[in-house]
């Protein structure tokens, strides 16, 4: 079950305390378990106690037990099965004109409309254990890893006139082939926990990628006539114009999965032989807002926390696309969202809903631009403030106005390590006296994959090896470094999840008069090691010697 629908019922009906709840949300963000395991294993709740208190509360008739329910194929039929594995709806009974179905998550909002509206009847619920439904609905319906390679069969029997009537026609059934593929790629790259899903066409293929922990895996390619309709039904989800080919568009997919919502940036760009077509995938159930969960070191965790609760001043997230950098903002304004902090922020797009912080999404279109956002922030009686993205110089100076005036303002740069982000930002055209004035630190990062904790393997590198990362035999003694041998649970990569490296640059005195006397990084950052900054490369050390990461993947990103 849903732990934001789940434990703030229970709270209402007065079985969790609020701490309680924050509590069991913060196991289930750390171990991944079902909440209702969660519940059990603390003695709070037992699993049938939970479904009973549902029954009652929500007056839904209970089956305790589904071994007696007779799955026809005639009621199997009521539901198509994308729908019944994205939702985990299980039809139990249906009288002709009423269907009767269990949902793996009977508190899921949403999930009833959306079954009316698949089964094109009316739909009542039951409530029925959710460790049952699962087998039963993957049974009869199919998972998504089983199901792929039958749909592209499907799809190459199926005539160029019917898939391309169905990949560009608005009223398209549930049941078309194309849906299926489509909604079935989506599901396998979540359940992989993918950042992106790439759709690309070439000129005697169609590629379909997914970015899991970062690197690109790929998948069974489909047929390559598949690539217009696939491109179209995409855009017919994300309500993108279809007709449109010859333009990059982006839109946003909210979707419904296993009984949790699940959103979809998509972005598609006109390339030689069709459209490519991008998912960034923002699940925040995946996504950890906990800033003590972010593996930052001790000395920089105290350091933020610190910074984060300043009346005012500038603190600078920096490094690629893709390192993290929104994730550690997000978790900095999870610590300091208390009722009597104001919260605004401006991002292009919103990526996951904060509750209790107010957010704009900038819209260049309009004219709604970073700058012109923070204009009008600063009439809204903020306490903190967090700019997506500095960009150019007028949002800097802007930023620098809401610093000055009594704002702590949060914002991420594009560079390659801390001391970069004073010549980015000099570079733009800010004055170096205010720069000094108003920044606080500099926090740079990098995501690297975590070697798969079921197949690590300890190994004891040659002295050439250790040379690489500067190291010498007697600095690392008798400890092991660690490599993946690859087994079933990581895709036989050697790497499942990633860990963070961080570099702090604490803008003191030294530093800020080298900041008014425009010196170039390099300077900067010697200063900074000085003053007893640790830099990328040495956290990455750390990790390895932790038996967190590889040394690879150290030297690959330091």
């Amino acid at each position: 079950m849903d732990p934001r629908y789940l434990l703030p019922f229970l709270e209402e009906q007065h079985l969790l305390t609020s701490e309680q709840s924050r509590e069991i949300s913060e196991e289930v963000n750390r171990t991944g378990k079902p909440v209702e395991t969660i519940l059990s294993n603390f003695g709070i709740l037992p699993r049938p106690q939970i479904l009973e208190k549902i029954s009652d509360s929500l007056g839904l008739p209970l089956i305790p037990d589904l071994q007696g329910v007779e799955f026809s194929p005639e009621l199997l039929a009521k539901i198509p099965p994308h729908t019944a594995r994205n939702l985990g709806a299980l039809p139990v009974a249906t009288d002709g004109l009423t269907l009767t179905v269990a949902l793996l998550d009977p508190l899921s909002p949403q999930a009833i409309e959306d079954l009316r509206f698949a089964a094109g009847m009316e739909v009542v619920q039951v409530v029925a254990p959710p460790e049952q439904i699962q087998p039963l609905v993957e049974r009869y319906y199919g998972s998504a890893e089983t199901n792929i390679e039958e749909l592209i069969s499907e799809l190459e029997k199926t005539p160029e006139a019917a898939l391309e009537t169905e990949g560009v026609n608005l009223a398209e059934s549930g049941s078309a082939p194309i849906v299926k593929y489509v909604n079935t790629v989506i599901a396998r790259a979540i359940q992989a926990k993918a950042s992106d899903i790439h759709f690309e066409p070439f000129e005697k293929e169609f590629k379909i990628r997914y970015r899991v922990d970062g690197a690109l895996y790929e998948m069974a390619p489909p047929p390559r006539r598949l690539a217009t309709p696939v491109t179209s039904r995409i855009k017919v989800m994300a309500n993108l114009n279809i007709a449109e080919r010859r333009v990059p568009q982006d839109g946003r997919i909210q979707t419904i999965l296993g009984g949790r919502n699940v959103d979809l940036r998509v972005s598609t760009l006109p390339t030689q032989y069709g459209e490519s077509v991008v998912l960034r995938v923002l699940d925040r159930s995946v996504v950890n807002l906990d800033l003590e969960k972010l593996g930052i070191p001790k000395p920089i965790y105290d350091y933020i926390c610190e910074t984060v609760e300043k009346p005012n001043g500038i603190f600078i997230v920096t490094g690629p696309t893709g390192s993290g950098k929104t994730t550690t903002l997000y978790a900095c304004l999870n610590r300091i969202n208390l009722i009597d902090t104001k919260i605004l922020t401006v991002e292009d797009p919103v990526e996951y809903e904060l509750e209790g912080i107010i957010q704009v999404p900038a819209n260049e279109g309009i004219g709604l631009s970073f700058a012109r956002a923070l204009r009008a922030f600063l009439r809204q009686d903020p306490d903190k403030i967090l700019v997506g993205e500095t960009r150019d110089l007028e949002t800097a100076q802007i930023a620098i106005q809401a610093s000055l005036t009594g704002h702590l303002v949060m914002t991420s740069l594009h560079t390659n390590d801390a001391a970069g982000a004073v010549t980015r930002l000099l570079d733009m055209g800010v004055e170096p006296f205010l720069m000094a004035a108003t920044m606080e630190g500099i926090l740079a990062q990098r995501l690297l994959r975590r070697i798969c904790k079921d197949c690590r393997t300890p190994f004891r590198p040659k002295e050439e090896v250790l040379a690489q990362v500067g190291l010498t035999p007697s600095e690392v003694g008798d400890r092991p470094f660690y490599f993946g041998k690859g087994c079933e649970a990581c895709n036989g990569t050697g790497y499942r999840g990633r860990v963070g490296i961080y570099e702090l640059l604490d803008i003191r005195e030294p530093i800020r008069q080298l900041i008014n006397e425009r010196a170039p990084s390099v300077v900067i950052r010697q200063k900074g090691i000085e003053l007893g900054m640790s830099t990328l490369r040495q956290d990455g050390i750390r990790n390895i010697l932790e038996g967190h990461t590889t040394l690879e993947e150290v030297l690959k990103y330091t």
